[in-house]
């Protein structure tokens, strides 16, 4: 690990905090969202620094290591650092919220304040989720992100339902949050075994300590399973996914753009729950390949039926979601690397897509198709930015879509042919229902009246898409800018998971001892 100089990662992670309460506290309510954007902005920059300081060679390691005692009693620290897994999702975490901030510049008509704070203060523990190294720090991140969550899609959803569609994610994610602690239980107490130590001076939650601590064959499984349980609800995959709809169907469409946008389930699954049971992983990925192609193909079908844009795009998220699985599953460089491009595209691709669904909300009061017909002649600029966001959805050549969609159906291919025509399955239904949305919604007859009279994208609207759209064609003819960054990364956790080295307690003693 290589430990930083500047506690960069702990500013990234802190400074939304301070700027929540300033913009909660702020009394005059333009003030407070400038100072909610400015907190934004600067909240990038230092992503985009920590990028440009994180050296790609030796993105096998963690990075800009911070790490403070925190309880001592239980070898708790605050542990945090980025390798080549993790580094990109911090840019597009502080992207994707300042792009809602601006987003809901005007839609937001009561508690202005309370909900920018609550935006600044999800970004910081949602920076956190991806920076943490030590797994009860992790599960503090986690946690703490329910509350502004259920906050913000209960009194600023969109939906007659929107407070229980709040409590529905809050209840799933409690639910989730039960086999993780377990797992991190196992996980620490397991390592005061191994070292023949005591509990609980001899407990560890470190994530670098625990990935080098065998775990026996009679745990591995059920760690596996615990932390897979825990993240699957996040993600979302089958049969955990019913409260995204919900959500996206009643709660604000900035705040759906963050759930759709930022996919920290399956990130959870590629950082914790492959790596830190390798036996396990190798041994059932065959069940994680086959969880995965059912989500896929259930979402993908289900997204085929739907006539609301919104319900479309979360259904479209849960399938998506399955293929990324599927790319995890193959164990192959190919899968893995397609993995985490198609989790970098998702804050580019879904999390736009769910914003241009949210300004057709906030003219028209629906994103029903039969409510849509004809937008395409009275809002060019807005179909325009959504067509090329469809289009990088579903992988057309040009946009990041295809090389992250190449390189899973290749990975799913190599790993067992059945995963890879599931895959090419997929992309084709991924298609279908995406341009047939488009259809009924962008062409054809204006019918309404108030899409006659609909006005198309603001200046302000118009420069927020348009970082988004620049960055969706420059990664899709330059996709090793992406891919260089967490190849070393993906090569050691390869060799984690099929060269599995046996360590002795001593061993272990000695590296626990150099914390």
């Amino acid at each position: 690990m290589n430990e930083a100089g500047l506690p960069l990662l702990s500013l990234i992670i802190l400074l939304p905090l301070p700027g929540a309460i300033a913009t909660g506290v702020t009394r005059n309510v333009k003030l407070a969202k400038k100072i909610a954007l400015a907190i934004a902005g600067l909240e990038l920059i230092l992503t985009l620094i920590a990028v440009h300081l994180f050296n790609a060679t030796n993105s096998n390691n963690f990075q800009l290591v911070e790490h403070y005692a925190w309880i001592p009693g239980l070898n708790i620290e605050f542990l945090v650092g980025i390798d080549g897994i993790s580094v990109l999702f911090l840019p597009m975490s502080a992207l994707l919220t300042f792009m809602a901030i601006i987003a809901s510049w005007n839609s937001v008509q009561h508690l202005h304040r309370f909900h920018f704070a609550l935006l600044l203060a999800l970004e910081g523990v949602t920076i956190g989720v991806f920076s943490a190294l030590d797994m009860a720090l992790f599960f503090l991140f986690w946690e703490l992100t329910l509350p502004p969550i259920f906050f913000l899609i209960g009194l600023w959803g969109i939906g007659p339902k929107r407070r229980s569609a709040a409590m529905k994610y809050t209840l799933f994610m409690l639910f989730g949050g039960v086999p993780l602690l377990f797992a991190i239980i196992i996980l620490a107490i397991n390592h005061a075994i191994v070292v023949e130590g005591s509990i609980p001076q001899n407990l560890s939650f470190s994530l670098p300590v625990l990935l080098e601590t065998p775990l026996p064959d009679n745990l591995q499984a059920i760690v596996f399973l615990l932390l897979l349980c825990g993240f699957a609800v996040k993600a979302p995959l089958i049969p955990f996914h019913t409260w995204l709809p919900t959500a996206a169907m009643e709660g604000p469409t900035q705040m759906t753009a963050l759930l759709t946008g930022l996919k920290l389930g399956v990130y959870g699954i590629l950082r914790f729950t492959m790596p830190l049971a390798p036996s396990a992983a190798v041994e059932y990925s065959w069940a994680l390949g086959i969880l995965g192609a059912i989500t896929l193909v259930y979402g993908a079908l289900i997204a085929l039926q739907q006539s609301n844009l919104r319900r479309l795009l979360a259904y479209a998220s849960v399938s998506h979601v399955g293929l990324v699985i599927i790319g995890i599953a193959s164990l192959n460089m190919q899968g893995i690397q397609g993995a985490i491009f198609q989790l970098f595209n998702f804050t580019l691709v879904a999390g736009s897509l769910m914003l241009v669904a949210g300004f057709i909300q906030h003219r028209l009061g629906s994103t029903e198709a039969v409510h849509l017909g004809g937008l395409a002649k009275v809002m060019p600029r807005l179909t325009s930015f959504y067509f090329l966001f469809a289009l990088a959805s579903i992988g057309v050549p040009g946009t990041n879509g295809f090389p992250a969609e190449l390189l899973l159906i290749i990975g799913a291919l190599t790993a067992h042919p059945s995963l890879g025509i599931t895959a090419l399955a997929g992309a084709v239904l991924s298609a279908a229902y995406m341009l047939s949305f488009t259809r009924r919604a962008f062409f054809g007859p204006i019918t309404q009246t108030a899409v006659n009279q609909a006005l198309d994208l603001r200046p302000r609207e118009l420069a927020l898409l348009c970082v988004p759209a620049l960055l969706i064609v420059v990664f899709g003819f330059f996709p090793n800018s992406v891919l260089k960054i967490n190849q070393k990364a993906v090569e050691a956790w390869l060799s984690r998971l099929l060269d599995q080295p046996v360590f002795e307690s001593n061993e272990i003693a000695s590296l626990t001892a150099t914390r």
